[in-house]
C-alpha cells in the first residue's frame, strides 16, 4: 500500500501517520529525512543537493524528485507513507509524472482538515511533561487538558517548547500550507482532482476529532 498524507502543523498528521505506518508495516518516508540520508551517504544526488543547501538556496525539483523516487523504490519497496512532500502544485505534478513513469501506484491520498486558527492554537497549547514527554497535555484540547500547570497523567511539572510559542514562525509555515494557489493545499487539490478521475483514492479526515475517532475513520476507509 502506497499513501501520501497532507495536514497542517498541529493537525495530528504525525500521530495518524505513525498509526497507519505501524498497522500496515509501511516505510515512513519524510522529505527532510530523505535529504539527510542522501547527503550523509554521499550519493551523487546528495552532493548536488548539498551545494544548494550550503548556499541557502532551495534544492531544485529535478534533484528532489529523483531523491524521493529512489527512496520510494528502495526503502519503500514493500509500501510507503510519504510525508512532507510535495509542497506545491508543480512538485505534485512532477511527482505524479515520475510515479507513472516508474509504474508506482499511489493507492491513497489522505488530507487532515483543520481550520487554521485551531491548528495554531493546538501548537501553542502543547505542554511537555518533565517526567515523560509522551504524556499528552494541551491547554486548547479538552480531552487532554492539563490539571492547571501539572501533567494530567502523572502530575509532573509542565513546560513549553520555544518554537511552539513562536507565533511568527507558525504563521509562516501555515502561510505555505494553507495557500490553495501556490502552496501545499494546491498540491493536495491536484491529487483530489486525480481521485475524481478515478486515478487514486482521496480520504478527507476531520482533524477536530479525537485521535482514536480519526484513526477509526481512517482505518475503515483504508480497508
Amino acid at each position: 500500500m502506497n499513501i501520501l498524507i497532507f495536514g497542517p502543523n498541529g493537525s495530528g498528521k504525525g500521530t495518524q501517520g505513525n498509526l497507519v505506518k505501524a498497522k500496515y508495516n509501511l516505510a515512513h518516508i519524510e522529505s527532510g529525512a530523505i535529504f539527510r540520508e542522501h547527503i550523509g551517504g554521499g550519493t551523487e544526488l546528495g552532493k548536488k543537493a548539498k551545494e544548494y543547501i550550503d548556499r541557502g538556496d532551495l534544492v531544485p525539483d529535478d534533484i528532489t524528485i529523483p531523491m524521493v523516487l529512489e527512496t520510494l523504490k528502495t526503502k519503500g519497496k514493500d509500501g510507503w507513507l510519504l510525508d512532507g512532500f510535495p509542497r506545491n502544485m508543480v512538485q505534485a505534478q512532477k511527482l505524479w509524472e515520475a510515479l507513472q513513469a516508474e509504474g508506482l501506484k499511489l493507492d491513497y491520498v489522505i488530507e487532515i482538515l483543520l481550520p487554521r486558527e485551531i491548528a495554531k492554537n493546538r501548537i501553542m497549547g502543547r505542554r511537555l511533561c518533565k517526567e515523560n514527554n509522551n504524556h499528552p497535555n494541551n491547554i486548547f484540547i479538552d480531552a487532554i487538558k492539563p490539571n492547571g500547570d501539572r501533567c494530567r497523567v502523572c502530575g509532573g511539572e509542565l513546560s513549553t517548547r520555544s518554537d511552539d510559542q513562536d507565533e511568527a514562525a507558525i504563521n509562516k509555515r501555515h502561510d505555505i500550507y494553507y495557500d490553495t494557489k501556490n502552496g501545499t493545499l494546491a498540491a493536495a487539490y491536484f491529487f483530489k482532482n486525480l481521485a475524481a478521475e478515478g486515478k487514486t483514492k482521496y480520504i478527507e479526515l476531520n482533524g477536530e476529532g479525537s485521535i482514536d475517532s480519526i484513526k477509526e475513520t481512517l482505518i475503515s476507509q483504508l480497508n
